[in-house]
């Protein structure tokens, strides 16, 4: 009988050749999937904000998120899409000799940035929509504090926060890539990404979402209001948030995201399966 499911060599194999692919993608044809990866994984991390931003409990609202946010790579895996963290193992074809460093950094400098026009995209939209008055604003509160939040944390912790989460997410594309039918691939992205969430781990796409979309809700005085009487946020916190301070969570976030995909995943992965030892 057929295996239902691809073994790990054959995993490894058919993501040498996808990561390949996504490096020779035309450069129009690259700028739009990153856009839409972006959109994708903005949608989960603004739909599970909704679900979640009224739990008190803290394990209980982020595993309310925790089960809402993986529709975001389900989108990218099941209808294309080219999303920076993912496209880190693409480390495991430059180890291969099938594409050069440069070819590697050019593919996730354009993803990166497109991504972040795809997650800006939503965020505009989720705040125009009216989204964020749910609660009687307590949604765009909360929005305000997950950002202070995020950009509150040291160095270090959003370094380690941030591998910690790239594990997850790139082992839920190998693990997507195992499976056989579309059933098989959604519970194989879902139960890493959820425990992503659910650890409370940094993601640097879904930061593009979370800490602009705050960012816009400090600029409305209801959800300032709102924050400082729902969550204690004193004015030099809600005024912390801004362009600048915000690069003090994405650059050692996308440092972690890096370390965790390629180092930690990638290139021990491609030693045990690819590496001729003799």
């Amino acid at each position: 009988m057929e295996n239902q499911f691809n073994t790990p060599i054959e995993v490894i194999n058919i993501s040498l050749n996808s990561c390949e692919n996504k490096t020779k993608l035309p450069l129009g044809k690259m700028v739009l999937l990153g856009i839409m990866a972006g959109m994708f994984i903005a949608f989960g991390a603004a739909t599970s904000s909704t679900a979640a931003h009224a739990i008190t409990n803290v394990g209980l609202a982020r595993l309310v998120a925790g089960v809402i946010f993986p529709i975001g790579l389900m989108l990218i895996v099941f209808l294309g899409g080219e999303l920076f963290t993912g496209n880190c193992l693409i480390i495991l074809d430059v180890l291969d000799k099938r594409v050069t460093w440069l070819s590697l950094f050019r593919d996730l400098v354009i993803v990166y940035f497109t991504n972040l026009i795809g997650s800006l995209l939503i965020v505009f939209l989720i705040y125009y929509s009216g989204n964020l008055t749910y609660s009687d604003g307590l949604l765009g509160a909360y929005t305000i504090k997950t950002a202070v939040c995020k950009i509150a944390l040291s160095p270090v912790q959003t370094i380690t926060s941030g591998i910690l989460c790239n594990i997850l997410v790139c082992l839920a594309i190998l693990m997507a890539a195992s499976a056989k039918d579309i059933a098989g691939k959604v519970w194989a992205i879902f139960f890493p990404i959820c425990a992503f969430v659910v650890g409370g781990f940094e993601h640097c796409v879904a930061n593009m979402y979370y800490i602009p979309a705050g960012i816009l809700a400090a600029m409305n005085p209801a959800y300032v209001a709102k924050a400082q009487e729902a969550y204690g946020l004193t004015n030099a916190q809600i005024e912390s948030l801004n362009v600048i301070s915000s690069l003090h969570s994405f650059i050692p976030v996308t440092i972690g995201n890096m370390i965790g995909g390629m180092l930690i995943v990638g290139v021990p992965l491609y030693l045990i399966y690819k590496k001729h030892w003799d």
